[in-house]
């Protein structure tokens, strides 16, 4: 009994860190931020609850809040279809090719730099330096960008998943499909991409969650601007809490973006049994 009684003891003094850390820096400010959502929070000052008051605020009568939704879902319908389909075909086009694991490195290579070092390099491009054209100046421009930028830095991760499903495709079934005449166009549609389908799943799902909680991009590029044309949700939310100093109205933004979040992907969850076919 001993022994068992000191192993207990011994997992229970590895488990206790990792729990402590979760109660921490996760379920408590989880629950802090359902709390704070219901409250008018000043950062300095008394607090009093309004209720869901700070919900029909931002879905009603802040301009900025609804502008930074429609730039957000703008990015992300603009982001997701140009990174999958980009890293899908270069992932084919490398996989043909003599040199592919260093084609993967050099492409991997802006996935894994800081992304503000990324933002600022195409920051400098994008500028011109004072002259013409300034394309983040431009609100016509500014957020496809954004966009340009976040494709370039954010594809590489996406490549390497595909590559992989790629090399697990199965030879028996490709060479089974070129023999019933499957070539070109119809051998990629009918059969290469539903073998792959799981990961084009997860790329999806993956790459729309990461599009949603855009960030750094934009606030680097252009802090939002010019104007409000690049501002996304949780820049407004970042700007709710730490400039306006509404800590209730920062945590009611962040909770519709998660509530976002959710109904898109249980979306795409739902959606998969159509296209996704897994191996039994």
């Amino acid at each position: 009994m001993r022994p068992r009684r000191t192993e207990q003891w011994s997992a229970l003094g590895f488990v206790t860190p990792s729990v402590l850390g979760l109660g921490l820096f996760t379920l408590f400010p989880f629950g802090m931020a359902v709390v704070m959502s219901f409250f008018e929070w000043p950062m300095l000052g008394s607090r009093r609850f309004v209720g869901l008051e700070n919900f029909r605020y931002l879905l009603g009568d802040d301009p900025d809040f609804l502008t930074a939704l429609r730039n957000t879902f703008v990015f992300t319908g603009l982001y997701v279809p140009l990174n999958i389909v980009l890293a899908l075909g270069l992932a084919f086009w490398i996989n043909r090719s003599r040199w592919a694991n260093l084609w993967r490195v050099l492409f991997f290579v802006p996935a894994v730099t800081p992304m503000v070092a990324n933002a600022v390099i195409w920051k400098l491009l994008f500028q011109a330096m004072g002259g013409e054209p300034n394309l983040l100046a431009d609100g016509r421009t500014a957020l496809v960008s954004v966009v340009v930028m976040s494709v370039w830095q954010g594809f590489g991760y996406n490549m390497i998943v595909f590559s992989a499903a790629i090399n697990e495709m199965s030879p028996s079934v490709l060479e089974a499909a070129s023999i019933d005449g499957a070539t070109g166009l119809r051998r990629l549609v009918s059969v290469q991409l539903p073998l792959i389908s799981p990961a084009l799943f997860f790329a999806a799902t993956m790459t729309m969650i990461n599009a949603l909680q855009v960030f750094t991009q934009p606030y680097i590029l252009t802090a939002g601007g010019p104007g409000n044309a690049t501002e996304t949700l949780v820049m407004n939310v970042y700007q709710a809490g730490f400039q306006s100093r509404d800590l209730g109205l920062a945590a009611a933004g962040a909770w519709l973006l998660f509530a976002i979040i959710l109904g898109v992907t249980a979306l795409q969850f739902l959606g998969q049994r159509r296209w996704v076919h897994y191996e039994s």
